[in-house]
């Protein structure tokens, strides 16, 4: 029987993780990526957009990249230089990629969802070109299937004490998708914390051979400092988390859980997580809970060593 392909988007925002994110997605026969759009998140626009173009180059893929957003719906754009660097890819260096594809993320978000039947949305930015595209025509919500996002913390946060970066830089944004009405499923900081990177995974990963996009996603999980977090063991894998449960959930638990999203004052950028249902609100999310990270890294390296 041949294998039923999920047409996706990923919106993103290169960003370190989101490079290893994107070959992996672009390496997984069960993924038909359609668009990759971009957003300014980790470092700013003009940074995202070149890094996006390159890494789907180095994969050898056909898809198109299309700029977006280079700041939230409200407020400023404030990028995170400490973890990424300047280029976004913590200094290595890929090949320049093609050019963008004309016009912008959200009209290119919405030209897919008018196209197909059922397609699904992930996000690993700031929600900002999703929820652009899903609020300014609202019928094509019905086309999505699933919303994936890594995005949001119910204890610590990693850019203040209490946010998540992504939803931080874009509540209103991820409190649009989170109301939208489509199942919505999130990879928080505590579920992507289990996905460590260390010395040793890194020397497990070069091992297995490949070409370009494996050396590439080495040299750029090498170049991120160990976090201070996790007693400098390594850190975390974050938006790969996303697109491994869309190819295999079994790596996975879950829970249904309620989220709502702090948009203003000292929490701005909270995500408030029942897990237990306490709040009396019915959930709007899929929680993914826990990971088997040891799986995730083997499944990792199968995957990027198909690419060249």
């Amino acid at each position: 029987m041949a294998m039923t392909r999920r047409v996706c988007l990923i919106d993103t925002d290169p960003g370190t993780d989101d490079a290893v994110a994107l070959w992996l997605a672009l390496a997984s026969p069960e993924l038909d990526v359609r668009l990759v759009s971009v957003a300014g998140g980790n470092v700013g626009l003009i940074h995202t957009l070149r890094n996006a173009r390159a890494i789907v180059g180095l994969s050898g893929r056909d898809v198109p990249v299309v700029a977006g957003a280079d700041r939230p719906l409200l407020g400023a754009f404030r990028p995170e230089l400490q973890v990424h660097g300047a280029d976004g890819l913590a200094g290595a260096a890929l090949p320049e990629g093609p050019s963008e594809a004309p016009g912008v993320a959200a009209d290119a978000i919405r030209a897919l969802l008018r196209a197909e039947r059922r397609v699904t949305l992930i996000g690993i930015g700031p929600a900002t070109n999703l929820a652009l595209a899903l609020a300014t025509e609202p019928a094509l919500i019905d086309r999505v299937e699933e919303i994936v996002l890594m995005t949001g913390a119910w204890a610590e946060g990693n850019i203040t004490p209490s946010a998540e970066f992504n939803a931080w830089s874009d509540p209103e944004a991820l409190a649009m998708l989170l109301e939208c009405g489509r199942p919505v499923t999130l990879a928080t900081l505590e579920l992507t914390a289990q996905a460590l990177v260390t010395p040793t995974r890194i020397a497990t990963l070069r091992a297995s051979g490949g070409g370009a996009c494996l050396d590439a996603a080495a040299r750029i999980m090498a170049g991120v400092p160990p976090s201070r977090r996790f007693g400098h063991r390594g850190h975390p894998l974050h938006d790969p988390c996303a697109i491994a449960w869309l190819i295999d959930p079994t790596l996975f638990t879950q829970r249904e859980v309620h989220v709502h999203v702090e948009c203003a004052g000292v929490p701005r950028g909270r995500t408030v997580v029942d897990r237990w249902e306490r709040s009396g609100h019915p959930a709007n999310a899929r929680l993914l809970d826990t990971l088997d990270a040891d799986r995730f890294f083997a499944l990792l390296a199968t995957r990027l060593a198909t690419l060249p």
